[in-house]
């Protein structure tokens, strides 16, 4: 496939009961696989949809209560046949595919599980991105931040012929550190695989998932696709999920939006990588990536600041 200066991206979200156990995985798959085929296909006439992202525990919520459980149940291997699915379909159709997460599980890390998403494209699985900044005390998989020797990159940047790609996840998202080291890592897409929940979804008052959106895009000169849960309580108890998915430019304009409400939907816009490869050379105004003091800043993490759950300052 071509290099794309511009394109569309196709923001789904997902309203299905919480999956119980690993073997309800391959038809959770088939059903996240024909989404696949309703964006590319269905908008075709329209629009080159070659970025397909979906929402955070589109396979599996952390339903039970201790990592154990969770590894017995739920938690799988990266990558696994499950992924070699998604590849199948990223190359019949020429896409890229930003999985909802799975629970994963290392040999590696032993006792361990991790909240991760896969990028995916024609060629095979491109990168895995573990969710650093866990929702506590809520969710019990780990940190790749926290665990001892850790030597991959918390935060991967991929370069693909759709342009540099980053993702985080959710909670990470309120961390503006998260998505500037990905920014500064070169990526010029940033994806948001998220489960965000009522109050702080896509409605007022708080509406905590546009703003957040939006400010992420405009500080990182980046485009933004950001895929949320669409569950309704029903389906993801104790909360609602009020879905929202949306494209945002890197000047934070909302460029596309799935209505507020749980369901399951998907929403298109474009991605302009050639605008914003020419906006980031000629800015001499707003270009906070080349403007920013970075060492006015190395004193404020010259310590630790995370405190572990239970432990005092």
């Amino acid at each position: 496939m071509h290099a794309a200066a511009r394109y569309y991206a196709a923001a789904c979200q997902t309203d299905l009961p919480c999956s119980r156990s690993r073997d309800e995985l391959p038809g959770r798959v088939d059903r996240l696989l024909g989404m696949v085929d309703a964006a590319v296909v269905g908008y075709r006439p329209f629009f080159d949809v070659r970025l397909v992202v979906f929402p955070e525990f589109s396979h599996a919520a952390p339903i039970y209560e201790t990592a154990g459980e969770l590894l017995d149940r739920l938690a799988v291997p990266l990558p696994n046949e499950q992924t070699d699915r998604y590849a199948s379909k990223a190359k019949q159709h020429g896409v890229y595919i930003q999985t909802g997460t799975f629970l994963e599980s290392d040999p590696r890390w032993p006792g361990v599980v991790f909240n991760t998403t896969c990028l995916i494209g024609p060629d095979g699985l491109l990168s895995k991105y573990r969710k650093v900044n866990p929702w506590l005390p809520w969710e019990v998989h780990a940190s790749p931040h926290d665990l001892p020797g850790y030597d991959e990159p918390l935060f991967p940047v991929a370069e693909t012929e759709i342009g540099h790609i980053g993702a985080a996840i959710c909670y990470d998202w309120l961390f503006p550190e998260s998505l500037r080291a990905l920014a500064l890592g070169g990526a010029e897409v940033l994806i948001r695989v998220s489960a965000y929940m009522d109050p702080w979804g896509a409605t007022p008052p708080m509406d905590w998932w546009t703003l957040f959106n939006r400010a992420r895009a405009v500080e990182n000169m980046a485009f933004v696709v950001a895929s949320n849960q669409g569950a309704s309580y029903s389906n993801y108890p104790p909360f609602s999920w009020p879905g929202g998915s949306m494209v945002v430019d890197f000047d934070g304009r909302i460029l596309a939006q799935a209505d507020p409400g749980p369901g399951e939907k998907i929403v298109v816009g474009p991605i302009d990588l050639a605008g914003l490869r020419e906006e980031r050379r000629r800015r001499q105004g707003h270009a906070m990536l080349s403007h920013i003091r970075s060492e006015a800043y190395t004193g404020l993490y010259a310590r630790p600041i995370y405190l572990p759950p239970g432990r005092d300052a």
